[in-house]
């Protein structure tokens, strides 16, 4: 059963109509109700187009944290053969918010790594909802160390509300293993290619994008704190939540014409979560177009590019509309 959002109303009733007269249709083949189907089918995609083509940045919020939106996994499983998952910080232990690995894409060999929130109940607990802890981080470090020693490209897949804000991640030093994980990013000699698939928090995000390209879903966010936590710092009421989202230039179209950002991926009509398999070859395909840019160039020009690229980020703006 599909999940609607609350601005997806006039949508959930148009569709639901549909799938009551289909099984009427079913149950008495005198009544003829297909052309009323149709009809009802062409208002329902026209109306799903509409709400899609002006989506606000609160209600792109809602989309990008779809519980059926394709998750890392999803991609893993969809994009990469013969992948050969990788555990453990090899300091405190394994931390399954980020997941990863090596694996065949496209005829190439790459590290792939992301966050991964879970798809049910047992999964988000398993997986802490995507986000990280200290040894998370670490874990990322390792592995985009070890693609590097390897000359094998990164894929990172950013998803997350934030690295996890619990005391016991403070204790283990959560923002010196993202700080880290950051750096390392920026040192890699490999190329580096990072796609948000749906939320992109904080530092929790930023921890694992620091990349030659980042590419993002036409419907996720990316931002420096989570409209919530924002409004509750700036009017200490998180119910301000849609104010701060559209002030803070949290979507893909707002990043791209900020520079923060490198491509967007159109989304199937209706988001990812409506079409996952759509949405998952169209983040394979502009992923491989990323890393094409850098078969010819050299290592220490990759880093350098990729230092530049974030250095830049700021010093000239061009004008907002």
């Amino acid at each position: 059963m599909r999940t609607y959002l609350d601005f997806e109303k006039p949508i959930a009733e148009l569709e639901s109509k549909i799938e009551e007269l289909s099984l009427l249709g079913d149950s008495d083949a005198a009544v003829s109700i297909t052309e009323e189907i149709a009809n009802l089918r062409e208002k329902a995609q026209l109306a799903l187009e509409e709400t899609y083509g002006n989506l606000d940045p609160w209600q792109k919020t809602q989309v990008a944290r779809h519980p059926e939106r394709p998750h890392t996994q999803d991609y893993i499983r969809e994009l990469i053969v013969d992948f050969t998952p990788l555990g453990g910080d090899r300091y405190f232990g394994e931390d399954l918010a980020i997941i990863g690995g090596l694996g065949q894409f496209h005829g190439r060999t790459v590290m792939i790594m992301g966050h991964e929130k879970g798809a049910d109940t047992q999964g988000r607990l398993k997986h802490n909802f995507g986000m990280a802890k200290p040894e998370g981080y670490r874990k990322a470090v390792r592995l985009m160390e070890m693609a590097d020693r390897f000359s094998v490209p990164v894929i990172t897949l950013v998803d997350t509300a934030g690295a996890y804000p619990g005391i016991e991640a403070e204790e283990r030093g959560q923002a010196e293993a993202i700080a880290r994980s950051t750096d390392c990013c920026l040192s890699l000699t490999v190329p580096m290619i990072s796609a948000v698939i749906g939320e992109g928090g904080s530092g929790g995000a930023i921890a694992i994008a620091s990349a030659n390209r980042v590419l993002m879903l036409e419907h996720a966010i990316y931002s420096v704190i989570s409209p919530e936590g924002a409004a509750s710092i700036l009017w200490h009421d998180s119910s301000k939540a849609k104010d701060a989202a559209t002030n803070m230039k949290i979507t893909a179209q707002d990043l791209l014409h900020l520079g923060i950002i490198d491509t967007i991926i159109a989304e199937p009509v209706g988001g990812a979560h409506r079409d996952p398999d759509i949405a998952i070859q169209r983040v394979g395909e502009a992923l491989e177009l990323a890393l094409l840019e850098f078969d010819s160039i050299d290592g220490a020009a990759i880093r350098r590019l990729r230092r530049d690229k974030f250095l830049n980020i700021g010093r000239s703006l061009p004008a907002y509309r």
